[in-house]
């Protein structure tokens, strides 16, 4: 990694799925606590895998392509998960069950790692999401989990998706600083790239256990990293928070 100026950081955006909350465990446990309430026997662990990766990595990267309208995270979830329930036979549920079921990404769990860790760097930086997830979504997952941003932005102020370098743009202007004041900290490389491309800086958190026991991602450093942490801790230490 390169050496940078740590004085020079005065805010940290936050990617949110798998960097801030352990979405694949949330959603697995309410839809296995749905299928005992409802007698639904279903693969819930390949459930939840397929509606994060169809229903949001590749329909947000489907919107980008300009192959979908724009609209926002909560309607591509339930788009998804619709067309889920009938791939793998899910049958009985009302509308409001659905509906309950759909916002489940605005219930997720933090790693544990996180309040604390967030705490501390609050006392010193302004901390803010950055992420892909709507704002009310995000707003309500922040009130769930006690999860304490000082800012929910969110790449829906921009009407496009992250790794488009508009989605940073717009969150440091949103700020009032520049991007070499601003720091993206996610769990996931092409994220990061596209915050570096504006001249934000980056730090990296593995999140190896995201996808399960299958590692997904590739968690080793990088030359070009400005900082490589494994924790929210670690970040904060190394951060002088």
């Amino acid at each position: 990694m390169h050496k940078f100026d740590v004085s020079s950081i005065k805010a940290l955006t936050f990617d949110v799925f798998g960097t801030v909350v352990d979405w694949r465990s949330t959603v697995i446990q309410e839809m296995e606590q749905l299928g005992e309430a409802k007698g639904i026997k279903a693969d819930w662990s390949r459930f939840a895998d397929d509606w994060r990766i169809k229903g949001y990595i590749s329909a947000t990267a489907r919107v980008q392509r300009g192959e979908l309208p724009w609209m926002n995270v909560d309607r591509l979830h339930r788009i998804m998960f619709d067309e889920l329930l009938i791939e793998f036979g899910v049958t009985g549920l009302d509308e409001a069950e659905k509906d309950h079921l759909n916002r489940v990404w605005h219930r997720l769990k933090p790693w544990s790692d996180v309040i604390g860790g967030l705490k501390r760097l609050r006392k010193q930086y302004l901390l803010s999401t950055l992420s892909n997830g709507n704002i009310a979504l995000l707003t309500n997952m922040a009130k769930n989990a006690g999860l304490p941003w000082d800012c929910i932005l969110s790449s829906e102020l921009a009407r496009c998706y992250k790794p488009d370098p508009l989605v940073y743009q717009v969150a440091v202007d949103l700020l009032g600083l520049l991007p070499n004041q601003v720091m993206m900290v996610a769990a996931h490389k092409g994220d990061l790239q596209g915050a570096r491309s504006i001249g934000m800086k980056t730090a990296f958190i593995p999140r190896p256990l995201e996808y399960g026991p299958v590692l997904k991602e590739n968690t080793a450093d990088e030359p070009w990293l400005d900082l490589y942490a494994t924790d929210f801790n670690e970040l904060a230490k190394k951060l002088g928070a």
